[in-house]
């Protein structure tokens, strides 16, 4: 496998011809389109979901839609996975991707990023019946971790705790089944929205351990590569969105609770 795709949690041929800047729409023809296509995960709630009229709502459309109407364009949303989710982006399917995309050096590589919009704090989830209290306990033969394609943890997974068992899914609520029908011992990842994804699970006693050797990662927008035009409006407009308390009012409105961890903001980017 290419080890940058290997790194990315991605297949080899899904990075092959997804760099040239050519394929991605700058800020002037996505003015003259009057659309703005973005890609989101609709199986991250509260991020973003299906509602019962099979449209999709949540924190991320909702930034989406205050970007569109600043910029003057119609919105369209694209659903996008874990794992095509930088391949959507980086070959100009979409203008630029959220779902929950983490800003990291190794990704930095296929895309651009734009300044954050969230935090991210992650740790441990697993049942209380599991014992396991430290992320020691997870580096075990006998411990089976459930973890999604394509994401930030399954790197650091693979250095951190080699001799865990590993369950790749393709989406959060199979991860949460998973662990849920004791399929899996644990998950490494994002908590911020853990809680309010583990509801329909009500019957299971829930341990959730924030693990602070992890770190502090950030969630921004992905564009494509060499993007320079779209990129520097859409920091303009995030600026302006934090400085306005819009983003952690939206944070609040479907996390239920103010963002762990606030976002640094600064005029410079």
């Amino acid at each position: 496998m290419n080890r940058r795709a290997a790194l990315l949690g991605l297949p080899a041929f899904a990075l092959l011809g997804t760099t040239r800047a050519a394929l991605a729409r700058p800020l002037d023809d996505v003015l003259r389109a009057s659309e703005l296509r973005v890609g989101v995960n609709p199986t991250l709630p509260p991020r973003a979901q299906f509602n019962d009229r099979n449209e999709i709502v949540g924190f991320e459309p909702d930034i989406a839609a205050s970007i569109a109407q600043r910029l003057g364009v119609r919105l369209s949303l694209v659903s996008v996975g874990s794992p095509d989710r930088i391949p959507f982006v980086a070959s100009g399917r979409i203008d630029f991707v959220m779902g929950a995309m983490s800003r990291t050096a190794e990704r930095a590589k296929v895309i651009d990023f734009t300044v954050p919009i969230h935090s991210e704090n992650y740790g441990i989830v697993t049942r209380e019946d599991t014992g396991i209290a430290t992320l020691d306990d997870l580096n075990k033969d006998s411990v089976t971790l459930a973890q999604v394609r394509g994401t930030t943890a399954i790197p650091f997974i693979a250095r951190r705790l080699p001799n865990a068992k590993v369950l790749l899914l393709d989406n959060y609520p199979d991860r949460n089944r998973a662990m849920a029908q004791r399929r899996a011992d644990a998950s490494f990842d994002g908590i911020d929205a853990v809680a309010f994804n583990l509801r329909p699970f009500g019957q299971v006693q829930w341990k959730i351990i924030p693990v602070a050797e992890f770190g502090i990662t950030y969630s921004c927008l992905g564009i494509a590569k060499g993007n320079h035009s779209l990129r520097q409006w859409l920091n303009v407009a995030l600026y302006e969105m934090h400085t306005s308390g819009e983003v952690e009012r939206t944070w609040e409105k479907w996390f239920l609770s103010p963002m762990a961890t606030k976002v640094p903001i600064t005029p410079f980017f």
